[in-house]
């Protein structure tokens, strides 16, 4: 193993510390890895790193206990109309990076060239996914930048607002022939992401996949049907 692949599994292991940490106790967390409180407490905080041999070990010992389903299901908020609010999940960056090497693992074989998302919510998803498959991400916004002069422009109507909407990407962040994976933090109707879709057609890159943190219904297996690349959600609500 390379010494940037070890430090960045000894990193994965303070993560995954992290993650647990806001379920399980330190003595719970003392009791599954045999490790004393105050060692573990140095993880956490990042004080110190483990060895290589011991980060193999934990790994193997937390690994287990790790259900990144269940982790976001259990953050996201539900009001009493059903509306329900994801910041607590794309805010918790730990909880962000172990999902996006889940990700990563799953568009591997893609080749992926950028990520592609829609501003804002979208960007801490496709930041941290570009990170792990070591890309560029790009990202659509829904006013012009000063400064850019050509854009690849997309307008739709959501059908929850009525009213048109654009989006625009500058035309350096797209080129032609890059295999773009887009993701989005959730997809209800499917229409922003469409609207994506459609950029990367003007660009004439190519979209190998799309994914997404939260999805609504049967929308992902309408647009696998519709533009047959693979589209994955983390957890789907009807």
């Amino acid at each position: 193993m390379s010494q940037l692949k070890s430090v960045q599994e000894k990193l994965r292991l303070v993560r995954i510390l992290r993650l647990l940490k806001k379920t399980y106790t330190y003595e719970e967390l003392s009791k599954i890895t045999g490790l004393p409180i105050t060692v573990l407490n140095r993880y956490v905080r990042g004080k110190v790193l483990p060895s290589a041999e011991r980060t193999r070990e934990l790994l193997k010992l937390l690994l287990p206990y790790v259900n990144i389903e269940e982790e976001v299901k259990k953050r996201i908020k539900f009001d009493e109309y059903g509306f329900f609010d994801n910041i607590p999940v794309i805010s918790d960056t730990a909880l962000m990076s172990i999902i996006a090497e889940d990700v990563a693992s799953r568009f591997m074989d893609k080749n992926v060239d950028k990520v592609l998302t829609a501003a804002t919510d979208g960007i801490p998803l496709g930041v941290h996914v570009a990170r792990e498959l070591n890309v560029d991400v790009v990202y659509a916004k829904k006013k012009k930048e000063v400064g850019v002069e050509k854009f690849y422009e997309v307008s739709y109507v959501p059908s929850a607002s009525g009213s048109v909407t654009t989006l625009y990407l500058p035309q350096w962040a797209l080129k032609k022939g890059e295999n773009v994976l887009i993701v989005d933090d959730v997809i209800r109707s499917g229409e922003t992401q469409k609207a994506l879709l459609e950029m990367c057609k003007q660009a004439v890159a190519k979209p190998v996949g799309m994914f997404f943190l939260i999805s609504v219904g049967d929308v992902i297996d309408k647009l696998k049907e519709e533009y047959n690349i693979p589209v994955e959600s983390l957890i789907r609500l009807e």
